[in-house]
């Protein structure tokens, strides 16, 4: 019997996750797919390599699973490196913290499938595994912040200003090169030191630049562990004033466009709190509503852009 020609690769790229990610390894094995039409390259980021042969010998024999430790820290290195490490034409990324339907890798496929070479990227939706309660200051609009994603029920070609996440993105590897792979100056190093990101965002613009295509598909669906110390208000605070250096440096002719917008948005945030509060002391009170919440967060990351860009006040005279 001829063996299935390799149609897909699953990949995972974690760091020091060693708690969470033999589950993310378990679930991208426990495909609907034929054996043998797709492997899984782990790639461990770990600054012990002693640690990782000892973590990687508990997954030695099972057919299809790679496992590389990659000395050179990020996230983005990680990717390309597993994207080299496979001879499939599809790869799928998938987060040491998630746990893939059994469907997911068969989906992605045949998303790719339907819409033909034009498609170049496939996401998928992204379920919350609650970790602790969620808040009753979360509302569902920042829900994107810990990398909930539901586009809908239908699988379709996205169109402009819509989004899938790094937590369950696929490629063509082919668009991955042609791109230039991952920007490697973009995303996390180090596990959470650091919440620098849009690395997926910037490479999807380079291949919609090129003439690819995005699609969703919501059945290529996952988990994702929302960790309880992201359930506060001090968290989502950081990840907005990171999210503001992240999309500074993917866009910043745009960003600097933007700074007196996004100046006059923190001034008129801070001009309605108590004249006490009209500092950064107003940028990091807790709030008790959703909405007061998000109004905060929003004068965060438009702070720490119009710092990015370079601030310019006068008194009047």
């Amino acid at each position: 019997m001829v063996a299935p020609a390799r149609r897909i690769a699953a990949a995972i790229c974690s760091y020091e996750r060693y708690d969470l990610l033999p589950g993310a390894i378990e679930s991208a094995l426990a495909q609907s797919l034929p054996s043998g039409s797709f492997d899984v390259v782990v790639v461990d980021n770990s600054s012990d390599p002693v640690r990782s042969a000892q973590e990687a010998a508990a997954f030695a024999g099972r057919p299809g699973l790679v496992w590389h430790h990659e000395p050179r820290p990020g996230l983005s290195n990680a990717r390309n490196v597993a994207a080299r490490l496979t001879d499939a034409p599809l790869i799928a990324y998938l987060d040491d913290d998630a746990r893939a339907d059994a469907v997911w890798l068969e989906n992605i496929a045949g998303c790719f499938d339907q819409f033909g070479p034009a498609v170049q990227v496939v996401g998928g939706r992204i379920r919350p595994w609650w970790g602790a309660p969620r808040p009753d200051w979360l509302a569902d609009e920042m829900l994107g912040d810990i990398t909930v994603v539901d586009l809908g029920p239908e699988r379709r070609l996205l169109g402009d200003g819509e989004w899938v996440a790094g937590a369950n993105i696929a490629f063509r590897v082919s668009a991955l090169r042609a791109a230039g792979w991952f920007d490697t100056s973009l995303g996390r190093t180090g596990g959470g030191a650091s919440l620098l990101s849009a690395e997926e965002t910037a490479l999807t613009d380079r291949i919609k630049a090129l003439g690819g295509k995005v699609a969703y598909d919501p059945l290529a669906a996952v988990d994702h562990w929302v960790d309880p110390e992201r359930l506060t208000q001090r968290w989502f605070r950081r990840r907005a004033a990171w999210q503001a250096v992240s999309d500074y440096l993917r866009d910043p002719r745009a960003r600097l466009a933007r700074s007196d917008e996004s100046w006059a948005a923190v001034k008129g945030f801070l001009l309605q709190q108590n004249p006490a509060n009209r500092t950064l002391r107003g940028l990091a009170l807790e709030q008790v509503g959703a909405a007061e919440f998000r109004w905060q967060v929003s004068a965060v990351y438009n702070a720490v852009t119009a710092l990015l860009a370079g601030l310019d006040e006068r008194d009047d005279l």
